[in-house]
């Protein structure tokens, strides 16, 4: 059982959690409510994930997720935004968890500052479950498994018409590099999140990222009319998956954890599932002065691509997009995150570290000889793809 002591740090130390862990008691008041779930009877496992508090639990009929938000983070509407994308997830056949509702149909719920929902923990191994984010896939396998599960997420999430979420903190959203004038975007962006803006006009780092991703964005500029727009997952790291076993060719069993969902496209979901596999950005700060060291696991990443495109061929549109959007995709979900730490936890010291080191850090090695090798490898690759079927057999990955 992992420790409820200390949860991830924004680097590679365990630290002090910023949420109280869920206690059996007050998992009892919640569960009352729901019919399907019966009496708590244990705590399985403590989530090591900051942002919330978290636990599986069992009780005398399954095992269930238990996720507690802070009211200023999720509210029941803020819930419901994506209790209502994974339920015509799951009704499209996409593999993804069951939420449950209580007698009186909600699946949200408030109780004083927290809002809470349950899921049902009955199926998948969660091999990945200590694993920091921006660590790599254990294997190649893992990597096209992934793959095929982002894509058949996109073919479900087809015909899902909510609109963009209304504004929230934590969610990876795509308006700023959407925009033809990404300085007016980034304005429009701030100017929705005041505490943030303030904090932004007394330093220099949305300036300077707008000027590092600005050729990109002119890359991708034409592309983007031929990018439907889309609900997407916007998080799928390896940790944010169930898997069939915990050997190193299991597959994708489920797809967890929708909070940083939103209306995008399907491309930079992608880009987003490359960005956070197949970087080791935790090694940045160590090879500060050399960042061409911090791996970077090009096989995971044309395995993702295969096992993706083995269920939704990307368009010749689609393919053209993806290097600037792998260089690109962060920068939203940096600024969200810096966002929270002003305006939630009020934590100085990780605002720096999102904004100097995300939001620029991580631009600025895209602009260097070691993001250049690893876009020019995906610039290749749409140069010289044929089809899915023929670049990768899936025999390679243990596909079954």
């Amino acid at each position: 059982m992992i420790s409820t002591a200390t949860t991830h740090g924004m680097d590679k130390e365990r630290v002090k959690p910023d949420w109280p862990a869920i206690g059996l008691d007050e998992v009892r008041v919640l569960l009352s409510q729901f019919s399907e779930c019966g009496e708590p009877t244990k705590t399985l496992s403590v989530s090591p994930r900051p942002f919330s508090a978290a636990s599986v639990v069992a009780t005398n009929e399954r095992r269930v997720f238990i996720k507690r938000h802070h009211h200023s983070v999720r509210n029941r509407e803020g819930l419901m935004e994506e209790h209502r994308f994974l339920a015509h997830l799951l009704e499209h056949g996409a593999p993804v968890t069951q939420v449950f509702s209580t007698v009186l149909g909600e699946s949200a719920i408030e109780m004083g500052e927290w809002t809470y929902e349950v899921h049902d923990a009955s199926s998948g191994v969660d091999i990945y479950e200590e694993a920091l984010s921006w660590t790599p896939f254990r294997s190649a396998a893992h990597a096209y498994s992934a793959g095929k599960s982002l894509a058949r997420l996109h073919l479900a999430a087809q015909g899902f018409a909510a609109p963009q979420r209304r504004l929230r903190p934590l969610v990876a959203s795509f308006t700023i590099f959407a925009a033809e004038d990404p300085d007016a975007g980034l304005a429009q962006y701030l100017s929705a999140r005041p505490v943030l803006e303030d904090y932004l006009v007394r330093h220099s780092e949305g300036d300077q990222a707008l000027e590092l991703l600005a050729p990109f964005h002119s890359e991708l500029l034409p592309l983007l009319p031929s990018l439907p727009s889309l609900w997407t997952h916007n998080d799928l790291h390896a940790s944010n998956l169930l898997w069939s076993d915990e050997s190193d060719d299991a597959q994708v069993s489920t797809i967890i954890d929708f909070g940083l969902a939103d209306r995008t496209n399907a491309v930079h979901d992608l880009a987003q599932a490359i960005e956070r596999n197949a970087v080791e950005w935790l090694e940045l700060e160590k090879y500060s002065t050399f960042t061409e060291y911090v791996p970077v696991h090009l096989d995971h990443i044309f395995a993702l691509l295969d096992g993706y495109e083995s269920e939704r061929p990307l368009t010749n549109e689609e393919v053209a997009a993806l290097a600037p959007m792998i260089a690109i995709c962060h920068a939203e979900f940096a600024l969200t995150e810096a966002d929270y730490f002003l305006d939630v936890l009020h934590s100085k010291a990780n605002v720096r570290l999102c904004t100097e080191g995300y939001l620029v850090g991580h631009a600025r090695w895209f602009r260097g000889p070691a993001g250049t090798r690893l876009l020019n490898a995906i610039r290749r690759w749409a140069e010289t793809r044929t089809t899915h079927l023929q670049k990768f057999s899936s025999d390679r990955y243990g596909e079954i």
